[in-house]
């Protein structure tokens, strides 16, 4: 565990740093990121020893009280700022709260002007699925030489507007392998097979949540069926309780508390001595 102090000034504890990842890249050691969309989703990673966490930037404050000493890197969705100040006082807002890193999947120029301020950013290659039209559709990249290469030329870009990592996406496995060892970045890889430094998988694809899971996804567990059981259940208790309540079968003795039999007594004649009502 590593003592740093945030960018917010605040002294806290972290599993790993950027000089870590850095350090990790070098060696060849391995490392784990998954997505953790609320708290209880990144408690969990956290007791699993999962290395690192991609989180929306809203959720920043509510991960980090989850999950403090996990390493956090916080993402600005492609639509969430406009220009490139708001991009940067929304990553000095969100780096304040916690965050360790900010994933960016804007222009180099934000990228170079969130970096300047020495926040951690990591930038995005490979495909682009909200730009995916760009690219004739979803598909995988790199599976020319020219196409490869031009990729390495996104790296170098990345490491000249001041990143230190990248999320590659959907990217020939044998073709990253070649050109990562021309590149510092540490690479955060998703669909691109094991080339990466660290291997990026959503949460809803690795536990089994999602119905239509990507190529490149493999489930680990079944939490999708035992949603689906949980809601059966539910339903099942919904309609109980309503025919219940319709046959007057609840609530009954076993679910009500009765007065003591002199004290209903008592009641019954309080209230006799009681002016009637007039409506």
């Amino acid at each position: 565990m590593k003592h740093i102090y945030t960018y917010g000034g605040q002294s806290a504890r972290r599993n790993l740093t950027v000089g870590c990842l850095v350090a990790n890249k070098a060696t060849g050691k391995r490392m784990t990121q998954v997505t953790a969309f609320d708290a209880e989703e990144a408690a969990a990673a956290a007791e699993q020893q999962i290395d690192t966490l991609t989180i929306d930037c809203d959720k920043i404050e509510s991960v980090r009280a989850a999950a403090p000493h996990i390493f956090v890197t916080a993402a600005q969705y492609m639509r969430q700022y406009v220009t490139e100040d708001e991009a940067l006082g929304g990553a000095i807002d969100t780096m304040a709260k916690g965050a360790d890193a900010i994933y960016s999947p804007r222009g180099l120029t934000t990228i170079e002007r969130i970096a300047r301020e020495g926040i951690s950013v990591q930038g995005h290659t490979g495909l682009f699925p909200a730009r995916s039209t760009q690219f004739g559709g979803l598909r995988t990249v790199g599976k020319t030489a020219d196409e490869a290469l031009s990729l390495l030329k996104d790296f170098r870009r990345l490491e000249e507007a001041g990143a230190y990592s990248a999320e590659v996406e959907c990217v020939a496995e044998d073709a990253l392998a070649e050109i990562k060892k021309h590149t510092n970045l540490v690479l955060v890889t998703i669909g691109a097979g094991t080339a990466g430094d660290i291997i990026l998988s959503y949460m809803a694809d690795l536990s089994g949540d999602t119905e239509y899971p990507p190529r490149h996804a493999q489930a680990f567990g079944n939490v999708g069926s035992i949603r689906k059981q949980l809601s059966a259940e539910r339903s099942r208790a919904l309609a109980g309780y309503r025919t219940a309540v319709l046959d007057g079968t609840f609530p009954n003795a076993a679910t009500s508390v009765s007065m003591p039999a002199h004290e209903l007594e008592t009641l019954r004649e309080g209230l006799d001595k009681l002016q009637p009502v007039h409506r």
